[in-house]
This record gives structure tokens, sequence and C-alpha cells, in this order.
């Protein structure tokens, strides 16, 4: 008598409600991962030495004439974008210099660093012309506003701080982290700004509220680095353990993008959906945003006379014609640019579609 009869096989159907398929009818049925967007492969194009200290950051102006980067030799530097040559320097912090900001709608540029201070330079003068005080410690990382003259800053003492750029009046101060604060994100939406900790947590505050919306704890490592995507209202954050995608709105986790085995220090993404993930052993990885294939893999060769210690990657800013630019610890600002003689038909994506292991009956 055979394991399932017929008899049995109707009964079981009636006991559980749905309908029992063989297991090859089950395997065709499951979700593929869908094909991902082709992207063309990076190369590295320009070196660009003038820092005597590692490079931590990195902005480009509006108008894509010039960008400034932010070293640990305490100074902020300006480079002609097209000819690569050094514009002005610019001293007055006392330690590195962590991030940089450049208003879209004023001519100045805002930095902060581990000297405790803020600054709001007056681009036309080329000096401080405001100081932003009241952080206990390090200043770790700073957004601007999209819409309104807001900056945000967030540092080791915990703490995110909201300023009025024009009076240097600290309007809120947003708490709730356990350790050091190490990137924020403004957006004009709400939640209008999103916090990455060393707690591995991810929070999303209401500023209009004043208060904190969500807490994303999927993380079990220090989140170093969030950036969103320019159009999509989604964001990405980077750790150690994995790097996560989430919807903006409610911080819905949408996806995992595994493969990336390092300290993940810095993202970037542009408008044709290429993220990149940088991290501290000189490691790059592109990705497809949409689907988190992971379509390249570069590992940054170190400048010539600097320790591999040195090869972290702090930075990653794409320039508004979607140029890459990469900062890092070797003194050095590394330019990518996109490989235009490398086409799909003539150099297509690695892509090997795998069966997710969820299990769907009907």
């Amino acid at each position: 008598m055979p394991l399932l009869s017929t008899k049995n096989l109707g009964s079981l159907r009636a006991r559980h409600g749905r309908t029992l398929r063989p297991a090859h009818d089950q395997l065709m049925s499951l979700p593929t991962m869908s094909k991902p967007k082709w992207h063309a492969p990076w190369k590295l194009k320009t070196v660009i030495c003038g820092h005597s200290g590692g490079v931590n950051c990195c902005a480009v102006e509006p108008n894509n004439q010039w960008f400034a980067t932010g070293s640990s030799d305490q100074l902020i530097r300006v480079w002609d974008l097209a000819s690569r040559q050094l514009k002005i320097s610019l001293s007055g912090h006392k330690t590195s210099v962590k991030g940089i900001a450049i208003s879209p709608r004023h001519p100045y540029l805002f930095s902060c660093s581990n000297d405790n201070e803020v600054k709001c330079w007056d681009l036309e003068y080329n000096k401080v012309i405001r100081h932003y005080y009241g952080h206990l410690s390090a200043v770790n990382s700073l957004a601007l506003h999209p819409t309104i003259d807001l900056m945000v800053t967030a540092g080791r003492d915990c703490t995110a701080r909201v300023w009025d750029m024009r009076t240097n009046v600290n309007t809120h101060i947003i708490t709730g982290h356990t350790k050091a604060i190490a990137s924020v994100l403004c957006q004009a939406t709400d939640p209008q700004i999103i916090t990455g900790s060393h707690d591995s947590t991810i929070r999303l505050y209401d500023l209009t509220a004043g208060r904190s919306t969500a807490t994303l704890t999927n993380h079990k490592k220090a989140v170093r680095a969030l950036t969103s995507h320019p159009i999509l209202n989604t964001f990405v954050s980077g750790s150690s353990d994995n790097i996560k995608q989430w919807k903006s709105d409610n911080g819905q986790f949408i996806q995992n993008l595994s493969g990336h085995k390092a300290i993940i220090n810095c993202l970037g993404t542009n408008e044709d959906g290429v993220l990149v993930s940088g991290a501290d052993n000189g490691s790059m990885h592109l990705w497809d945003w949409k689907t988190g294939y992971n379509f390249q893999r570069l590992q940054v060769p170190a400048h010539p006379g600097s320790m591999s210690c040195e090869a972290a990657i702090y930075s990653i800013t794409f320039d508004h014609s979607r140029s890459r630019l990469t900062t890092q610890a070797d003194k050095t600002i590394k330019i990518y640019e996109e490989v235009d003689t490398k086409s799909e038909p003539n150099h297509p994506n690695d892509f090997k579609p795998e069966i997710m292991k969820r299990l769907k009956y009907e």
C-alpha cells in the first residue's frame, strides 16, 4: 500500500484547506530575484595629492565647478573640478575636519571637526563668519536641510543638534542614542532627520513634532554610514554586519545587500541607481540600488609611500555629472569615471538568479 494514497491525499487537502503540489511545481513557482539594471563599470581616472593628512570628507558645489575636501591636517582645500588644480586652502580648525557641506542657496560652506566646533565660511571672502557652539565632544557629521535654512550636526556626545544657519541659534537638541552618532541625513519630507550611531541603531525624527518616530534595531554592529537615493524615497545604512535598505517615510526594511565583508565607512549613490560602499580595508563595492546586485568590486590601490593601514576609504561623493569622487586615508583624492567603451552587449552582468528559500503554499 502506498504511503500517501489518493484517499489520504484528499483528507490532507481537506484538513489543511489548501492544495498540496508536487515538489517540482513548488520549485517552479518560487519567486526569483529580478534582473538588475545594467551599469557601466568604473575605473580610476585621476589621483590628486595636496593634503598632508588623511582625507575625511568631500562635498561638490551645486554648479559642479569645484569641490572641497576636509582632512586630518586641519585644512579645508577647494579644488577646480575640471583642471583638478588647488584653488584655495582654508585654515581655522584645530584638529581633523570630519564633515563638509556646501549651501545650494548661499555662498556658504559649513564644516565640523574633532575640536567640537562647527563653522560657517563665507566663500566670497574666504573666512569664518559664524561659529556654532554647543557640542560637548567631537562633531562627526553634518547635513543641510534641502528646503529651509537649517543645519543638523551630530557628534560623539550622542546628540544631534539642529541650527538656524543664519543666526547660529540651536533650535533643537535630539537625544536618544547611547553612543556616538556617526552619520546624519536631512530630507524635505517627514521624518526630516535620520541618524546612524555606534549603538547599532538608526533613529528617524519628525522635526515638526520634535520627537523620534522610529528606532531601527536590525543592525548588530555600529552604523557608520547613511545615504539616501536622490529620487526614490529610500535610504541605505552601512555597518560591518550588512548594508541594509529602508523606506524613508516609516523605516520599513526592504532588503540586505550582503557581500562586503569589511567595516563600511561611507556610502554614496547617484540618480542612475549606482550605490557605492567604501570600507576600512580599501575595498569598494558597486551595487544596483533596486535589486541589490553587486556588479563590480574594486580594491583601491594605496598611494606610493603610504602604509597599508592608510588604505581606508572615508568618503564617497558623486559630482553632478555622476562621476564619482572618493577620498582616502592615504592623503589623496581619487576620481573614478565610467568606462565609456563598455556596453551591455560586450560587457554583460554576470547575473545568476537565485531562488528564494522561503516556500509559499497556495
